[in-house]
C-alpha cells in the first residue's frame, strides 16, 4: 500500500463481521491511536503492513515480515530437550547464546531457570504471546520519542543510528528482556532474600571490642548483618560503609554474667543439667524432661517464647550428642528449631561446613588449602593418614558429634538456700517443746552459715500445723550474722505469735537472704575497749516495729530538697564515691574537700514532707519579701519572723521544665512558736520562672 495509506482490509483485526467477536477492533485502535499526542503517535509502518491477514496486530513490533527462527535458551518452549552442544553449533555464530544465559548446570534438567511471565517482546525468547490490543497501546504512549533504529541509537545497535533488524524475541527501545531485574529474577528466588531483610524501624547497631591495635565489630544486630557488617569487621571500615552506624562498647563481662543467670532460670525451671557452651550458647539435656513439656517440639516452641520475652533471639537444635546440636544450631538450616532423628546425626551433618565441629584455626586453614569444606568430605577419608596429619583432635571431634565418643560437660548448679528442718513423730503444742527445737535447729543454722561462708540478713520459720495452716514469724538483721545466741534470742521474743492449734507437725528454718560473711577474730576486742555495738538493739527494734519503718537518711548531691536524700539501713556505713580525675585535669588543682550536701550555712527542717502541699491566702510582697499570713489545713497563721529568701534553682539536666524553674524558700515563725519552711515558685518578676504560688515544705528548725 503506498506510504500513509489507511487500513489494510485483510487484516483479521480490520475486520467488521459481527460473528469474528472483532467487529469494534478498528474502532478501538482508531480511537486510542488517535488520543495519543502526535509526537507520541506510533508510525503506520508498525501496524503491520503485509499483504496477508496478520495472525497479530503488531507482529511483536518487529520489522520483520516473517517469523524468526526461535533463539535457543534452555528452559523455554524452544527447547526439547536436544543435545545442548548440538543445538548450539546449529545456531549460527552471530545468534549464539552467552555462557551466560546457559547456565554453569552440567546435567540436562527440564527447565534450569523459574518460569517467568511471558511477555512477547524479550521476556521469554522462542514463544510469541497473543498482544493485548489495550496494554500495547499504553505501552506505546508511555515510550518515548525515539522508538525504532533507524530514527535514533539502539541498545542492541551499541549506539549506533544504522538501522539493524533485530533478532526474534527483541523488543522495543529500553524494553529489549535484558534488565537487570530480568537476569536476576530467573535465578533467584525470593525465598531466599527473605531472611536478609531487616526491619525498615530497627537501625543498624553494633558493639565493638578492642583486639590489638585494631577495633573491630563484636556483635551486630540483624539491621547491620543485612547491611554487610557482622562480627570481625574493622570498625573503620564498618563506619565508612553506614555512616550513620550506632556504635557501643562490648562488655563480655555483663554478658556472661546475664548468660549466667539465664542458665540458674532454666536450671532451677525447665530441665535440671544445664551448662554454657560458649559465649553465646548453652547445652540442655532433654533426657526424661521433654514429655513434661509436650515433647521436644513443643518444649524448643516455648523456650524461644521464654528467650523473646526477655529480648534474646535464639535457634534450637535438638540431636543425640551435644556436638552434633551445637553444629546444627549454628551452621544448620534457617529454621528457629532444628530437630534430628534419632541416630540421624551422621546424615545431618554431612553438607555442613568442617567449621561445625568446632575445631582450631590452624586445622581449618590446611583443610581448606587441601579442598575439604564439607563434614561429609572429612568423614570419608581414611582415619589413619588424618590422625598423623592433624592430631587426634579432629577424629575426637568427628567421633564426638556422631556419638561414637562420650562428651561430658559440666551443668551449672544453682545456688540452693540455707535450711534446716525437723519433723516429729508426735505433734508438739507446748512453749516449753518449741523453744527446745528452735535451740536445736539455731544451732544447726549457725553451722550450715559456716560451711557455707554466709551470714542471714534475713531468717523465716514456718511452723508446718496439723490442719495444713503454716505459722511464720519473719526475722530480719542489721548486718550479717551467724550468732546462734543472738538469733534465738530474737526468735524467742515473738514466740507467743506463734498459735499451735491441734500440734505442730514440723518446724524449719529457711535463710530468705544472707552476705558473705568470713572468720572473725575476737583479739581486738579482748584487748581494746571496742565501741558499743548498735546491731543487737537496731535488731531488737527491727523485729519489733517492722524493717520497713527504720532506716537511715544519707545525702544526695542534688540543690531540690525532695531529691537530696534517700534511704539506707541503718548500719550501712555512707558510700560517696569520689569522682576519679585524669593527671591532666585541671581540676587537680583544687586541694580544698568538696563540700558536704548538708552544709551548715544551708538549714534545713527537721521534718521535709514526703511532697510539698500548697498553702492558701498567702499574703505577701514581691518580689522578695517573705509572707505575713497564709492558710495551711484549714488553719490560718500570722507570722511574726522570717528569714529569706534562699533560692533554689530546677535541675535542667533532668528535664525541660525545670530549666527556668525558680524556688524562693523562707524559714516563718508563726504567733504560737511553729516553725514552717514555705517556698514560692517564681522570682517574681518574670512569669516563665514560675506562677507565684506558694507551698509548704517542711516543719521545725
Amino acid at each position: 500500500m503506498p506510504r500513509g495509506g489507511g487500513w489494510r482490509p485483510g487484516a483479521r483485526w480490520a475486520r467488521t463481521d459481527p460473528g469474528s467477536g472483532l467487529a469494534d477492533t478498528r474502532d478501538q485502535v482508531e480511537t486510542a491511536v488517535a488520543g495519543l499526542p502526535a509526537h507520541r503517535r506510533p508510525a503506520q509502518r508498525e501496524l503491520g503492513r503485509t499483504s496477508e491477514a496478520a495472525a497479530t496486530p503488531f507482529r511483536e513490533l518487529s520489522r520483520r515480515t516473517e517469523a524468526a527462527e526461535p533463539l535457543f535458551r534452555p528452559g523455554t518452549r524452544g527447547w526439547r530437550n536436544e543435545d545442548l552442544q548440538a543445538a548450539v553449533e546449529a545456531l549460527p555464530v552471530h545468534r549464539r547464546p552467552s555462557p551466560q544465559e546457559l547456565s554453569r548446570k552440567t546435567e540436562l534438567v527440564d527447565n534450569p531457570f523459574r518460569p517467568l511471565p511471558r511477555d512477547g517482546h524479550g521476556g521469554e525468547a522462542g514463544h510469541v504471546a497473543p498482544p493485548n490490543l489495550a496494554q500495547s497501546l499504553k505501552q506505546l504512549a508511555a515510550m518515548p520519542a525515539v522508538h525504532f533504529p533507524g530514527e535514533g541509537p539502539h541498545p542492541d545497535n551499541h549506539g549506533k543510528s544504522a538501522p539493524t533488524a533485530p533478532s526474534y524475541g527483541h523488543g522495543r527501545f529500553f524494553q529489549t528482556g535484558r534488565t537487570l531485574a530480568t537476569m536476576v529474577a530467573r535465578v533467584c528466588d525470593d525465598e531466599e532474600a527473605a531472611p536478609l531483610l531487616a526491619p525498615v524501624d530497627e537501625p543498624p547497631l553494633v558493639t565493638v571490642q578492642r583486639s590489638g591495635a585494631r577495633v573491630e565489630v563484636a556483635a551486630a544486630n540483624d539491621a547491620a548483618r543485612a547491611l554487610g557488617i557482622g562480627p570481625g569487621t574493622a570498625l573503620t571500615m564498618a563506619r565508612a560503609q553506614v555512616p550513620g552506624l550506632d556504635v557501643r562498647e562490648a562488655e563480655p563481662d555483663r554478658d556472661a554474667a546475664d548468660l549466667a543467670a539465664l542458665v540458674t532460670l532454666l536450671a532451677r525451671r525447665w530441665a535440671p543439667t544445664v551448662a554454657v557452651s560458649d559465649a553465646d550458647g548453652l547445652f540442655i539435656d532433654l533426657t526424661g524432661v521433654a514429655h513434661l513439656h509436650g515433647g521436644e517440639a513443643r518444649f524448643c516452641r516455648r523456650l524461644l517464647r521464654l528467650l523473646a520475652r526477655y529480648g534474646i533471639a535464639a535457634r534450637v537444635a535438638v540431636a543425640d550428642t551435644p556436638g552434633a546440636a551445637w553444629a546444627l544450631a549454628r551452621f544448620g538450616a534457617q529454621d528457629a528449631v532444628q530437630i534430628v532423628a534419632p541416630a540421624g546425626q551422621g546424615k545431618a551433618l554431612a553438607q555442613l561446613p568442617v567449621a561445625a565441629l568446632r575445631l582450631d584455626a590452624p586445622a581449618l586453614e590446611l583443610l581448606a588449602r587441601l579442598g575439604i569444606e564439607a563434614i561429609g568430605q572429612l568423614t570419608a577419608l581414611p582415619r589413619a593418614p588424618l590422625v598423623r596429619r592433624f592430631g587426634r583432635a579432629i577424629a575426637d571431634r568427628i567421633d564426638q558429634a556422631l556419638g561414637q565418643l562420650p562428651e561430658p560437660f559440666e551443668p551449672i548448679v544453682p545456688p540452693t538456700r540455707v535450711a534446716v528442718e525437723q519433723r516429729f513423730v508426735e505433734p508438739i503444742a507446748t512453749p516449753e517443746a518449741i523453744e527446745h527445737w528452735l535451740r536445736e535447729l539455731m544451732q544447726r543454722l549457725a553451722g550450715a552459715l559456716a560451711t557455707a561462708g554466709q551470714g542471714a540478713r534475713a531468717v523465716e520459720m514456718i511452723a508446718a500445723r496439723v490442719d495444713g495452716v503454716p505459722q511464720i514469724l519473719r526475722l530480719g538483721f542489721a548486718r550479717p550474722t551467724r550468732d546462734a545466741a543472738h538469733m534465738l534470742r530474737l526468735t524467742l521474743r515473738r514466740i507467743e505469735e506463734i498459735e499451735p492449734g491441734y500440734g505442730i507437725d514440723g518446724i524449719a528454718l529457711i535463710v530468705r537472704r544472707a552476705d558473705p560473711l568470713g572468720a572473725e577474730t575476737l583479739a581486738p576486742a579482748l584487748a581494746d575497749d571496742a565501741a558499743p555495738d548498735l546491731a543487737p538493739l537496731i535488731d531488737a527494734l527491727i523485729n519489733r516495729i517492722g524493717v520497713g519503718r527504720l532506716w537511715r537518711v544519707a545525702p544526695v548531691e542534688s540543690d531540690v530538697p525532695e531529691r537530696s536524700w534517700t534511704r539506707t539501713a541503718p548500719l550501712d556505713p555512707p558510700q560517696r564515691e569520689a569522682q576519679k580525675l585524669r593527671d591532666d585535669d585541671v581540676r587537680q588543682l583544687d586541694a580544698r574537700s568538696p563540700d558536704h550536701p548538708w552544709h551548715p550555712r544551708w538549714p534545713r527542717p527537721v521534718l521535709l514532707l514526703r511532697r510539698p502541699e500548697r498553702i492558701d491566702h498567702v499574703l505577701a510582697e514581691l518580689p522578695d519579701q517573705p509572707p505575713k499570713r497564709f492558710t495551711w489545713r484549714g488553719a490560718t497563721h500570722r507570722i511574726v519572723h522570717a528569714e529569706g529568701p534562699e533560692r533554689v534553682a530546677g535541675e535542667w539536666w533532668r528535664r525541660a521544665p525545670e530549666r527556668m524553674a525558680v524556688r524562693d524558700y523562707y524559714r516563718v515563725e508563726d504567733e504560737t512558736g511553729q516553725r514552717f519552711w514555705l517556698f514560692r515558685r517564681g522570682d517574681g518578676l518574670r512569669s516563665e520562672t514560675g506562677d507565684l504560688s506558694w507551698f509548704l515544705h517542711g516543719l521545725g528548725n
